[in-house]
C-alpha cells in the first residue's frame, strides 16, 4: 500500500549533488584541524552534524577527515620529539603506564582506529603512539580509518535528526565548558 502523497519524509536530504562552497569547505577543513590537533579544546561533533545536514554525508566526512589527517601529521611531527625527550624516565616504563604501553604496542593500528571511532578520550592513545615510536604513515592512516566512519555517522545523524542550528550552538557551548573551566582555573591561579 502506497503512502499518501501528502506524507512528509522523516528527514530531509541535502540536494542531490550538493557541493560545499569553497570558503565553507576551507572553514570545515581548518576547524577539523583545530578541533583534532593534540590538545584541542573545541568539539568537532556539532560542526560535523551541521555540515552533514546541509552538504551531505560523504563530502562532509571527507573534508573533516582530511583536516583530521593534517592535524595527525602535525601532532606526530611536533610531539614525537617532545615525548622522546622524557620517555626515558622510569615513570614511563614501569607500573600502569608501562603496562598500558605494552598492551598498546601489540595492536597500535587497531587501538588508534577504534579509539578514533568511539567517543572515548583520544589523546592518551595518541600519546602512546608517539611514545612507542609508531611510524607517522601508519599513525595517520589509523587516524583516518577511525575518524572517517565517525564523521560519516555524525553527518548522517545531522540529516536524520534535523537538529536546529540554535541547539547545535548550545551543544557546542556545553561541550566547550570543560575547556573554558580549565582556562579559567589557570587564569585565576596566576
Amino acid at each position: 500500500m502506497a503512502a499518501p502523497s501528502n506524507a512528509r519524509p522523516i528527514y530531509r536530504l541535502p540536494p542531490a549533488g550538493a557541493t560545499i562552497p569553497i570558503p565553507l569547505a576551507a572553514t570545515l577543513f581548518a576547524y577539523a584541524v583545530l578541533s583534532n590537533v593534540a590538545l584541542a579544546v573545541v568539539p568537532h561533533e556539532p560542526v560535523v552534524l551541521w555540515y552533514g545536514a546541509r552538504y551531505g554525508i560523504w563530502l562532509t566526512a571527507a573534508i573533516a577527515t582530511l583536516g583530521t589527517v593534517t592535524a595527525a601529521w602535525v601532532d606526530h611531527r611536533v610531539f614525537v620529539p617532545l615525548i622522546q625527550r622524557v620517555q626515558h624516565r622510569s615513570f614511563f616504563a614501569k607500573g600502569s603506564i608501562g603496562w598500558l604501553r605494552a598492551r598498546f604496542s601489540r595492536v597500535p593500528f587497531l587501538v588508534l582506529a577504534v579509539s578514533g571511532l568511539t567517543p572515548l578520550p583520544f589523546f592518551p592513545f595518541k600519546a602512546m603512539a608517539f611514545a612507542e615510536h609508531y611510524p607517522r604513515g601508519r599513525y595517520v592512516a589509523a587516524i583516518a580509518v577511525g575518524r572517517f566512519p565517525r564523521y560519516v555517522i555524525l553527518a548522517w545523524l545531522g540529516i536524520v535528526i534535523q537538529i536546529p542550528t540554535w541547539v547545535l550552538v548550545v551543544l557546542f557551548a556545553l561541550m566547550l565548558l570543560p575547556s573554558l573551566r580549565l582556562a579559567w582555573k589557570r587564569r585565576s591561579g596566576k
